[in-house]
């Protein structure tokens, strides 16, 4: 099963619906964390609504963030997708655990807690990005971005997001993670709807149908690709799927390089310092923990640049 994100519309083109399959990816992401349980599937969930929202951005190179700080133990749940589908997050106590719910499933609830804020960033791609901020009203992440899309976007929407974990396997524990979008078009652009037979009221009693959680997970974990859930999900709906498909990864664009080039901020006092005391110095990307390690030759280049800099 891959990572893959579908586009589709359904309804008489009244609703958009996108799924996302984020399991290899999200394996990566605890492959690099070191996860808990827990934390894996709060950084999962996080991970697939910040590319379905993503997902309906128009330039290449646009990206979304989604950070949820709440009171429980988890801290800082953050993640960032590009409209290309890559995608990379991190959680600020990645080790921290709870038992699993009667059902199974995380407490992703009672990891993120009740009290604390949803922020959505949103980079367009050019200009400034802007932003929106909402209060937590579940921690469970998908009733909190559909509450974030009501009252910032004003978009009637619909999420699941959902995850398989095996706990007694160390080395990819995620058997299946992915997430659903349904969203109602506004009226207004879709000729569509004057020849619908639905009235918006039975066509909210539908959504509300088909946002089964359980019936989703079992789906994957029949193995079936996100596609194939969809068109199985919606079969008496019309789904008319989009070509706008793309696989999703985790991939995070830092180098040595820019560690360098930050590392610059620092000044001479403390490049000088880490020379003589630490004789290089090491820094840990937050996004994918790829930890770079800088020598006394590469922290005296940057001395030279500061230098250069300072007398131009």
């Amino acid at each position: 099963m891959n990572d893959r994100l579908i586009r589709a519309l359904t309804a008489d083109g009244r609703v958009r619906v996108i799924g996302v399959n984020i399991t290899k990816s999200l394996n990566e992401a605890y492959r690099r964390h070191q996860l808990s349980s827990v934390a894996t599937a709060a950084l999962g969930r996080t991970m697939s609504a910040s590319l379905l929202l993503a997902s309906n951005m128009k330039q290449a190179q646009a990206r979304v963030n989604v950070r949820l700080a709440g009171d429980g133990g988890l801290g800082l749940v953050y993640a960032d997708a590009g409209f290309d589908g890559t995608v990379r997050g991190f959680v600020t106590n990645p080790q921290f655990e709870l038992l699993p719910l009667a059902d199974g499933q995380q407490n992703v609830s009672q990891g993120i807690g009740h009290t604390g804020l949803l922020k959505v960033m949103r980079d367009v791609g050019y200009g400034e990005p802007y932003s929106s901020t909402v209060e937590l009203i579940a921690g469970d992440i998908a009733n909190d971005v559909a509450w974030y899309l009501a009252s910032s976007e004003q978009t009637y929407s619909k999420l699941i997001l959902t995850e398989v974990i095996d706990q007694e396997n160390r080395e990819a524990p995620v058997k299946v993670a992915a997430g659903l979008l349904l969203q109602i078009m506004p009226k207004a652009t879709l000729r569509a709807a004057k020849m619908s037979n639905l009235s918006q009221e039975d066509l909210l009693v539908q959504l509300e149908a088909k946002s089964d959680t359980q019936k989703f997970m079992d789906l994957l974990i029949q193995g079936k690709e996100i596609a194939d859930v969809m068109s199985e999900l919606f079969a008496d709906m019309s789904l008319d799927i989009l070509p706008m498909s793309k696989d999703v990864k985790f991939y995070c664009p830092c180098t040595l390089d820019r560690m360098l080039a930050a590392m610059k901020m620092f000044g001479e006092a403390d490049l000088r310092s880490m020379i003589a005391e630490d004789q290089g110095a090491e820094a840990t990307c937050h996004f994918c923990g790829e930890v770079y390690r800088a020598n006394t030759a590469q922290l005296n280049n940057l001395l030279t640049e500061l230098q250069v800099e300072a007398k131009a």
